[in-house]
């Protein structure tokens, strides 16, 4: 009836839907809010391998930062299953956002009372506030549900378990079971439009922390050569279940994820010796400190490879072996306890 008040009505609403998708997400978390801190550095304690610790005698895991969403105290409004429905709810807003953007205009162009061609042409670009504001939800829903099921919801069996006291005795096969229980719900429950974003999120989360067991797992673990092929092991259970016997993920999407992961394995593979002597000729190169002095500690960038500072230097500070421990303390001064 009134063609050229649509401008506003459709401002208005764009920014009404845009206040409810931002209500919608905030409090849900991101990988901060569930990611630990890493612990200061440490030599390991050798020959022990923490066999001797009772439960309760277990060295202090390291500080971890709760989510303020709200999920003690029986509240479940920020539960995996609510928040895959709040991925829904954003995806079916952008969708019917999409058709009625569609179908105004094409009411506008048969509709006789419409003598402005501005109105039409203005109308172009619909909703842009609130498409964006889905699109950015929708990813940062994933990411709060990826990295609390990973360091929240399945912390006790992987944060607090994978690889404590003794690598052979606490391997991942129980996290697996319990992540595939969660990866269950989300195929349930969550459209399949944006499924599989869910579930490639869930894995990169599953990677980050696999990595940050290794590299900043804290002192109550510790890793020696014969413990890589239990590690090569248990990441490529951890892959095969995403990729599901070819059900699940693409095989080119678990590998560009996993990249980073794999590539820092064979530094496990690697004689302590060696390590020590990529470590001193990599300093030296990029700091330009005589090996023979006391060494800097390097900086935690977290972009790790095996070729970067801190990276050789952590897989050195958890290596079972009194070659490493010897020369950490030497060189850095180190201690066994934090």
């Amino acid at each position: 009836m009134h063609p050229a008040l649509l401008p506003e009505l459709k401002n208005g609403l764009d920014r009404c839907l845009q206040n409810y998708i931002l209500k919608a997400i905030s409090g849900c978390g991101s990988r901060s809010t569930f990611v630990p801190t890493m612990p200061a550095l440490t030599r390991c304690s050798t020959g022990s391998k923490f066999r001797v610790f009772r439960k309760k005698e277990r060295p202090p895991m390291v500080s971890y930062r709760k989510s303020q969403s709200g999920t003690t105290n029986g509240d479940d409004s920020f539960s995996i299953p609510q928040l895959c429905v709040r991925i829904n709810t954003l995806h079916s807003i952008r969708k019917e956002l999409d058709v009625l953007e569609k179908r105004t205009i094409s009411q506008l162009r048969d509709n006789t009372r419409v003598h402005d061609d501005n109105i039409v042409d203005g109308l172009g670009k619909c909703f842009e506030l609130s498409v964006a504001s889905c699109l950015e939800g929708i990813q940062q829903l994933s990411e709060a549900i990826s990295y609390k099921i990973i360091f929240h919801e399945l912390r006790h069996i992987f944060w607090d378990y994978v690889y404590v006291a003794d690598v052979s005795s606490s391997r991942i096969e129980p996290f697996l079971q319990e992540l595939e229980n969660n990866l269950e719900i989300i195929s349930a429950t969550v459209h399949d439009r944006v499924r599989t974003r869910v579930i490639t999120n869930v894995m990169k989360a599953s990677f980050d922390g696999f990595l940050l067991i290794l590299l900043a797992g804290g002192p109550s673990r510790a890793f020696s050569l014969a413990d890589a092929a239990i590690i090569d092991e248990d990441l490529k259970f951890l892959m095969d279940l995403f990729w599901s016997d070819g059900d699940g993920l693409p095989t080119d999407l678990i590998d560009k994820f996993s990249a980073t992961l794999k590539g820092i394995l064979p530094l496990f593979h690697t004689d302590t010796a060696i390590l020590i002597e990529q470590l001193e000729h990599a300093t030296e190169d990029n700091l330009g400190t005589s090996a023979k002095s006391r060494l800097p500690l390097p900086p935690t960038s977290g972009n790790w490879s095996p070729t970067e500072l801190s990276t050789i230097m952590r897989v050195l500070c958890y290596r079972n072996d009194k070659i490493a421990t010897k020369f950490l303390k030497k060189k850095y001064n180190l201690p066994k306890k934090l």
